[in-house]
């Protein structure tokens, strides 16, 4: 199978390239550090799978590549390769139409095993993620929305109300509604409590 390498570390690719050359049913036929050199080379290559780390150097990160990607005329699959691990990045990314979701302290056989089981279509979690998303289902405590988890992320990186509206383009007062009902589900009454909670529950990363 053929498989393109998104990730803005170069130290980094060339480990996966050395790691992956020696299983003989994969080969690498490209490989990128962002979002706009990843399409034209998969325009280029046409490969099965990609495998797309989330956070990329040219401003567009591996979510929203991800996403482009996906809206390619026959696209291949994306799966993702990250050190995030919160369920706000696995629930964006698979909401951008990833196919699977590993981590890079995954073993090697892991890695291959989900990227052949990406090629044939089918889904891929690293253990680790998997059996948080179980405990998360057994468990499901306040369930946001995406668009909440972008607002949280906004306010996470210090942004006010009128800077999440131009962001997310919406009204502030749609923003305010969000604000609402996060605070809700998390069971507080401030922003900072609200990204507090979040952080602790996984839900979202801090910038």
């Amino acid at each position: 199978m053929r498989l393109f390498l998104v990730d803005d570390h170069p130290v980094v690719r060339a480990g996966l390239v050395a790691l992956l050359a020696g299983e003989g049913d994969i080969e690498v036929v490209g490989e990128a550090s962002g979002a706009e050199e990843a399409l034209s080379g998969i325009a280029a290559e046409s490969p099965d799978v990609v495998l797309m780390d989330l956070q990329l150097g040219d401003g567009v990160d591996g979510v929203e590549a991800t996403r482009r990607i996906r809206a390619l005329p026959s696209p291949p699959r994306v799966l993702v390769l990250t050190t995030y691990e919160t369920e706000a990045d696995v629930m964006r990314a698979v909401d951008a139409g990833a196919t699977g979701y590993l981590l890079k302290v995954c073993p090697p056989e892991e890695l291959f095993q989900g990227v052949r089981a990406a090629a044939r279509g089918e889904s891929v979690l690293s253990a680790k993620v998997a059996a948080r998303m179980m405990r998360r289902l057994r468990d499901p405590g306040p369930a946001l929305s995406v668009r909440e988890v972008e607002i949280l992320e906004l306010l996470a990186s210090g942004a006010g109300n009128r800077e999440i509206a131009r962001r997310l383009f919406i009204t502030e007062a749609t923003v305010k509604t969000h604000l609402v009902h996060v605070y809700g589900k998390l069971g507080v009454d401030t922003r900072t409590a609200a990204v507090t909670a979040a952080v602790e529950r996984r839900l979202i990363r801090l910038p």
